[in-house]
Formats: C-alpha cells, structure tokens, sequence
C-alpha cells in the first residue's frame, strides 16, 4: 500500500484579480467627482480685473475671514449669507482669538459701491485692522511694436 499524495499545492494560481478594484477605484473617483464641488467654500462673485494687483497669499488659508458682495448686494460671511449689520458683529466673533485682524473682501465687479463701503464701515467698527480687496489678474496685452515710418529708397 502506498501514501496517497495530494497534488492541490501545484493548481494554486498567483494572479491577482484587478477587476474588484478597479471597480472600487471607479466608484470612488466618481464620489470625488460628485463631492468636490459642494466643498468648494466660495460665493461666486465676478472679481475686477486688474493690472498691477498685489499677491495676497495669506488670503488662501483656511481660516481666513472672507467677506463676499454679489452684484445684488448681498452680504456673505464665509459661505454663509447675513444681514449687512450683522458683519460687524459676527467678523468680531470670528477675529477674536486671531493675530491678525484681517478680512479679505471678494465683491463682484458691478457691485454698487455704497454697499461695499457700508461693509467696510462695518467691519472697522468691529476692529478690523486690515481690509484686503481681492481681484483677479488682468491678462498682459501684447503692445504692437509701432512700425518705423517707410523712407523711399534714393532715385525713385
């Protein structure tokens, strides 16, 4: 009588099988897809273009005080919109434990310019040292070189 001796061990296959996660990479980059926009902490204002602004850096962190002013006047602190008397208050609570008291303002282009002064008065009120505007950069324009004038060439 002989052992009986199994032969399983040789039928083992090392190939890993990629298509559960490719399914599991597709959903999820479909999630991000369908989230990310909803993250984005911003009111969609249209800035002035300038020429010669300058980079404020500081205005991309976290938690940085943004104060929004659409084309039809409505105040926004963050994303949230407010009364405009309500700034001064709700900014002083948001600046209180802070260093720097500075507020970035983000108004549309054709926002009316009594609004925007009244968010300033406001937000000076409530103890803001520096008020930053924040545009976009107006694209350089090629100048066109002007062309010397022609002389006629002698004898003709």
């Amino acid at each position: 009588m002989g052992i009986a001796k199994r032969d399983e061990g040789k039928k083992v296959t090392s190939d890993i099988n990629v298509t559960p996660m490719v399914d599991v990479m597709l959903v999820l980059l479909i999630i991000f897809m369908v989230i990310t926009p909803m993250l984005q902490n911003k009111v969609n204002v249209d800035l002035a273009k300038t020429v010669s602004a300058d980079p404020m850096p500081d205005a991309d962190h976290e938690d940085t005080v943004k104060v929004a002013i659409t084309r039809d006047g409505r105040v926004y602190l963050g994303a949230n919109q407010i009364a405009l008397a309500d700034l001064g208050p709700k900014t002083q609570d948001l600046l209180q434990n802070k260093p720097s008291k500075t507020v970035y303002i983000r108004a549309d282009a054709r926002a009316r310019y009594g609004v925007v002064m009244d968010a300033i008065d406001n937000l000076r009120t409530a103890g803001v040292d520096e008020v930053g505007f924040l545009t976009e950069q107006q694209p350089q324009l090629t100048q066109p070189t002007p062309k010397s004038p022609t002389t006629p060439a002698p004898g003709s």
